[in-house]
């Protein structure tokens, strides 16, 4: 962390001639750390996750820790999928919490409470307080997602500050820093030495993201503290009579399940996957549907939904690196190279890696095309990214094959994997947020960011009801079906890209 002097910045949180963090507003220092720590946690559940629910079960590592849940490869990527959809699905409400009832700043620091609660569960031997600690992850992980990023824009003077840009692209790095440290700590300490310690040190993490937030909350803008649109008493009424409701509705349809022997995890796994799906469909309807958008708000709406079926179809490969790959990597990867031995989990820590040396090459690719007139339009971006991840399971059925007489495969294969799939987000995820903005009717301008996270939700929504139904997603059959169809849906992109194109109107 650096500081300097600014003469005259105007940015809100930045006095004239105070300390700036590398020229940003002081504030961003403060988002930035929090947001670092909050995805060590998050990503620290991902390197553990599957691997812990399927130690000592059936598909797990020979000779490994022992210690987890025992459960079945299918069952633990059903378990991982609905936990990210929920994640992401959380995100809109998390938003509505932020405008409507505490205001950005307040719902953070409530989530991260919430965050830290489920970790310190989750620390707790015992199936009952590993669900409970997941469910309360998602659920704080969800609640800061939306508010983060707002008060990052919050710190700036509108959109047209010069230092807004270079403001996320410091945010972002602040991601995937956390993303790229996790694995390497949580992950070691957790799959090598405990497995509850490594949940207990997530939630470390996050009590110095936290602690570090509310000392610095005097470099946010006073904006974060403000409830933009607060709900009126008899909404507020309104509210919580509906939560009670179906609160009541679920514990007296649960207790009923309980009660008559027939309980199941597939209970609570089946209802989360299908709403997984059905929200972001009913969402989409409803805004096409609404008659107060104009002509071209409509058409490109139409537009956009291109752009969130091709999303979720990435995100449903893409998200099966902390899955698929990850049991992979597990029980048929070597896990010696050059003599370093190294835990399952670092694995994680290779996309994260290559972001942050990727990126940078993207970026200025894209400028250098751009000065050449020669820059890929968004719906060509997309289709490359579908082309990749479907690449990316192309070269999985490499090694699949060459395990299949337990036979360790090279670390490099997985690495290699990774790669291509970082290639394909980074021609999809930072563009998918663009469009999103751009192609958004005035009327939903806010909502639909949330709408573009609805994706992920939608995709490893399937993944959960392809594991539940029994499809073994780390069969090569299976995994050369996926790569299939992303390859085929990217070439649909590709072949409809001037209908596409015609239905973005003055979008480029």
């Amino acid at each position: 962390m650096a500081s300097s002097l600014t003469k005259g910045a105007t940015a809100q949180g930045t006095p004239a001639g105070g300390k700036t963090f590398f020229g940003h507003p002081r504030g961003l220092a403060t988002l930035f750390m929090i947001e670092m720590w909050e995805r060590f946690s998050f990503y620290g559940m991902r390197a553990l996750l599957v691997v812990y629910l399927i130690s000592g079960g059936p598909d797990a590592k020979a000779g490994g820790q022992g210690g987890g849940l025992g459960l079945t490869e299918g069952n633990a990527v059903a378990i991982y999928s609905v936990y990210l959809a929920m994640v992401y699905l959380l995100a809109m409400p998390g938003g509505w919490f932020g405008d409507r009832v505490w205001g950005p700043r307040k719902t953070v620091v409530i989530a991260s409470g919430i965050v830290m609660a489920g970790h310190l569960a989750l620390s707790v031997p015992g199936q009952a307080t590993f669900f409970v600690g997941l469910a309360l992850v998602a659920l704080g992980s969800g609640l800061i997602k939306a508010n983060i990023s707002t008060m990052v824009g919050q710190l700036y003077d509108g959109p047209q500050d010069p230092r807004r840009d270079g403001g996320f692209t410091l945010f972002y790095i602040g991601i995937n820093l956390g993303a790229f440290a996790a694995p390497l700590v949580i992950g070691t300490v957790g799959q090598s030495y405990n497995w509850h310690l490594g949940f207990a040190l997530a939630a470390l993490g996050m009590a110095l993201g936290l602690v570090q937030f509310l000392i610095g909350t005097r470099h946010l803008s006073p904006e974060s503290n403000v409830v933009p649109t607060p709900l009126a008493t008899e909404e507020r009424r309104s509210w919580l009579r509906k939560a009670m409701i179906w609160l009541i509705v679920a514990a007296v349809f649960y207790t009923g399940v309980v009660l008559s022997g027939s309980w199941t995890l597939n209970w609570v796994l089946i209802p989360i996957t299908i709403l997984g799906l059905i929200i972001p469909t009913g969402v989409l309807i409803r805004i096409k549907r609404d008659r107060e958008l104009s002509a071209v708000e409509q058409t490109k709406v139409s537009g956009y939904i291109w752009f969130f079926v091709a999303a979720a179809v990435f995100w449903m490969i893409y998200d099966q690196g902390g899955s698929t790959l990850s049991a992979f990597a597990d029980a048929k990867t070597a896990d010696t190279i050059f003599g370093l031995h190294f835990p399952s989990s670092w694995f994680q820590s290779v996309n994260p890696l290559m972001i942050m040396a990727l990126a940078p090459v993207f970026a200025w690719l894209w400028l250098w095309l751009a000065r050449r007139d020669r820059e890929p339009n968004t719906t060509l971006k997309f289709a490359m990214a579908l082309v990749l991840i479907g690449a990316s399971f192309f070269v999985f059925v490499v090694p699949m094959g060459m395990a299949q007489d337990g036979t360790k495969v090279s670390p490099l294969w997985l690495v290699s994997i990774y790669m291509v799939q970082t290639m394909g987000e980074l021609c999809l995820s930072p563009v998918g947020l663009s469009v999103t903005t751009k192609m958004a009717p005035a009327k939903y301008a806010s909502q639909m960011m949330g709408v573009w996270f609805l994706a992920v939700t939608a995709g490893d929504c399937i993944t959960g009801l392809l594991s539940i139904a029994g499809v073994d997603l780390s069969g090569v059959g299976v995994i050369t079906l996926e790569a299939a169809m992303a390859a085929l849906a990217g070439f649909a992109v590709f072949m409809y890209r001037k209908k596409v194109v015609a239905l973005m109107a003055d979008v480029h």
